[in-house]
């Protein structure tokens, strides 16, 4: 491919100079409020921080991040990341990106562009649009942020686990600098910059807000699955525990209800990395198994052809099997249990006693007529949705 058809280092000089003033502002007010007008701690904030100098050079960045919550508010993102001192704000390269409900906050142009310039992308829920659900673009985008769809190794990374080596394509061929999740609409796809290169992507695997006497969480969906298990190389994972939020902007609150209440304690755990090899090594070795047999059944069933049929795009399933196959549900529901028990493991550091394992279950919030009742994802025996929910 030529060089001058491929797509430019990073984004036009407008745009980052616009990314930075939007994050950056919105920084400076969110730690102002929690440390101003509340009282904020945040354990292990040394440990993350250092996390993130390790990253602040994306040259030299050998995997994606993942961080994973709680979610009880609809605040927590940005407010909870007011509490990284204001000079991480204004290096939009070194933040988080963020998944943003289409039906909530990109209803118009202005909030559209106000959560782009924000390093958020859209995703549509399944409750709300057809094009909702595990395998919408913005999945993809995902993906691709994580990993380092540039460099043309991205399926033959340097996991502990050696993975089989599977043709690939090029996902950035066209040089396309957007996507679209209807077929109508248009999106910056922050994946196409070689700048964004194994990202940071913040994800609330609940799916929704959910505020509780006695502050547990409700199941998580599977798009934290498809992150952990289709990046290359695995990314670290590192759980965090908000508590507090959910007063300043409580549901119960009065007018005026878009007035975030001070006053209140707030605080943010961060945990630990994630051991790669020991918790998710064995997880993603079952789907590197799934791949290749889907991959030999894709091959015989050409004929042999193996060029065209065993091409592997990155982010993109091409088989039904590894999308609604059984295994492929069950692996999914075993990591999302990982990952909820990462979070329950900070949870527990906080002081607050183990949640009764069943609150793990999807079936526990229909038998308690919950916000979703009659919608929510049906669960199997032992866990998460049956449904490809984000």
């Amino acid at each position: 491919m030529a060089e001058e058809e491929r797509p430019p280092y990073q984004p036009s000089l407008p745009r980052r100079v616009v990314t930075a003033a939007n994050i950056g502002v919105v920084g400076f007010i969110c730690r102002t409020f929690l440390y101003g007008l509340n009282s904020t701690e945040a354990p292990g904030l040394d440990h993350f921080l250092e996390l993130l100098d390790s990253r602040e050079d994306e040259r030299r960045r050998t995997r994606g991040l993942i961080t994973v919550s709680n979610h009880v508010s609809v605040l927590d993102d940005p407010m909870m990341w007011g509490v990284l001192p204001f000079a991480y704000h204004w290096n939009p390269n070194s933040m988080r990106w963020s998944l943003g409900s289409y039906d909530i906050v990109f209803r118009n142009r202005f909030q559209a562009a106000f959560f782009n310039y924000g390093n958020t992308l859209p995703t549509h829920r399944l409750a709300h649009s057809p094009h909702g659900g595990l395998f919408q673009p913005t999945m993809t985008q995902c993906i691709r942020l994580l990993s380092d769809p540039h460099s043309g190794t991205a399926l033959h990374s340097s996991d502990p686990l050696p993975s089989p080596s599977f043709p690939t394509s090029d996902p950035f061929s066209s040089a396309t600098l957007t996507y679209t999740i209807t077929g109508s609409d248009s999106f910056p796809a922050p994946s196409a910059y070689p700048v964004n290169r194994h990202s940071w992507i913040h994800i609330f695997p609940e799916g929704m807000t959910h505020q509780h006497p006695d502050r547990i969480m409700r199941y998580f969906k599977w798009g934290v699955a498809r992150l952990i298990l289709e990046s290359e190389p695995c990314p670290d994972v590192l759980p965090i525990w908000i508590d507090g939020p959910q007063q300043v902007m409580n549901y119960e609150r009065t007018w005026p209800r878009f007035v975030p209440r001070a006053g209140k304690d707030v605080s943010v755990r961060f945990g630990e990395v994630v051991d790669s090899e020991v918790v998710w090594g064995p997880l993603r070795e079952r789907w590197r198994g799934l791949k290749e047999r889907a991959r030999r059944r894709r091959v015989l069933e050409s004929g042999g052809e193996a060029g065209c049929s065993a091409t592997e795009v990155l982010g993109e399933l091409q088989d039904d099997e590894l999308k609604y196959g059984a295994e492929a549900q069950q692996l999914r529901i075993d990591v999302t249990l990982a990952v909820r028990n990462e979070v329950l493991k900070v949870r527990r550091a906080s002081g607050l006693p183990d949640e009764d394992p069943k609150r793990a279950l999807a079936e526990t919030y229909r038998e308690e007529g919950g916000k979703e009742a009659g919608r929510v994802e049906g669960s199997n025996a032992d866990g998460s949705a049956t449904k490809p929910g984000l």
